[in-house]
C-alpha cells in the first residue's frame, strides 16, 4: 500500500477588497504545511454560511489555524465591546470555533497559531485580554511597526516552558526558548480542559494544549511558521504535528483499503 500525504485544512479569513468579499490565507502557512508538515494543504474558506463541519472532519487529517489581523468577536466569550477600530471576522469565527471543537473530539490533530490559540481557548469556554498593552506590568506584544518585512518576525522574548508538558516533550525538555511576538490580544481565563504549556516573562500565556485530546492539540501565541528557515524548536512543532497527521491519514487509508 502506497502511503499518501495527509490532508491538512488551513483556515482562511474573509476580507473585503474593493467592495468584493475575498478569502485570504498567507502563503507562509501553506508553505509550512506542504514543507515541514509534509502534507497537502487545503484552504478552508470562512463563508457567511459555514461549510458542513462533519463533512470536513471526515476528510481532514489535520487542522492548522492561522494568525490574522482580526480578533475573535468578544460576544463569543462574554467580553466587553471592542474598542473602536478593532478588526473582526464573524465569518471566520462562525467557521473555526465549531470546527475546533469537532476536530478535537474526532481526533483530528490541531495546531493553532496566534489568532488560532485565541480561537482554541474561546472554543473551550475561555476568554481573552483584548489589549495586552493596557495591562499593568505587561509589555507590548504587538507587531513592530517601525521595521519592515522579516524583521517584524525577529525574536522578541523568551518563553518559560511547563515541565512535563506536551511542549516540553516536543522540545526535549523545559528549557526556555526565544520566540517572536506579533499579537495584541492574548488568553485571559483559560478554557475548560486546557493546560498552560508556556508563558512569556510577563506571565502572558504563550502555549496551551488540550488535556484529554485523543491526539495532537496544541496552540502557540507566536508565529513559528516564519521566518524561514525555521529555528529548530519551531520546526519541531510542525514535525510533531505532521507525525500526528500521518497517523490519522494512515487510519483513513486503512479504512479505505478495507472497504
Amino acid at each position: 500500500m502506497t502511503a499518501i500525504k495527509p490532508l491538512v485544512g488551513v483556515s482562511a479569513c474573509r476580507i473585503e477588497v474593493n467592495g468584493l468579499s475575498m478569502q485570504r490565507c498567507s502563503e507562509k502557512y501553506l508553505m509550512a504545511a506542504a514543507g515541514e508538515v509534509a502534507a497537502t494543504p487545503m484552504i478552508i474558506p470562512s463563508l457567511p454560511t459555514p461549510l458542513d463541519v462533519a463533512s470536513m472532519i471526515a476528510r481532514l487529517d489535520g487542522l492548522l489555524l492561522t494568525g490574522s489581523p482580526s480578533n475573535v468577536e468578544p460576544g463569543h466569550y462574554d467580553g466587553p465591546d471592542s474598542v473602536e477600530g478593532t478588526a473582526h471576522d464573524p465569518a471566520r469565527d462562525g467557521t473555526t470555533l465549531p470546527l475546533i471543537r469537532a476536530a478535537v473530539a474526532a481526533g483530528v490533530p490541531v495546531l493553532a497559531i496566534c489568532r488560532g490559540i485565541q480561537e482554541l481557548n474561546v472554543a473551550f469556554g475561555g476568554s481573552l485580554h483584548q489589549r495586552v498593552v493596557d495591562l499593568p506590568g505587561h509589555f507590548d506584544h504587538r507587531m513592530r511597526r517601525d521595521v519592515e518585512g522579516d524583521l517584524r518576525y525577529r525574536v522578541a522574548h523568551s518563553v518559560r516552558v511547563t515541565a512535563g508538558g506536551v511542549l516540553a516533550g516536543i522540545w526535549g525538555g523545559a528549557d526556555d526558548q526565544l520566540v517572536n511576538s506579533l499579537h495584541g490580544q492574548a488568553i485571559d481565563r483559560l478554557g475548560d480542559g486546557l493546560r498552560v504549556e508556556a508563558r512569556a516573562p510577563d506571565g502572558i500565556i504563550e502555549a496551551v494544549s488540550v488535556v484529554d485530546a485523543p491526539t495532537f492539540a496544541l496552540g502557540v501565541q507566536w508565529h513559528p511558521e516564519w521566518p524561514r528557515p525555521m529555528a529548530a524548536h519551531n520546526r519541531a512543532l510542525f514535525t510533531a504535528f505532521g507525525d500526528a497527521c500521518r497517523q490519522r491519514a494512515g487510519r483513513h487509508q486503512g479504512l479505505a483499503a478495507a472497504e
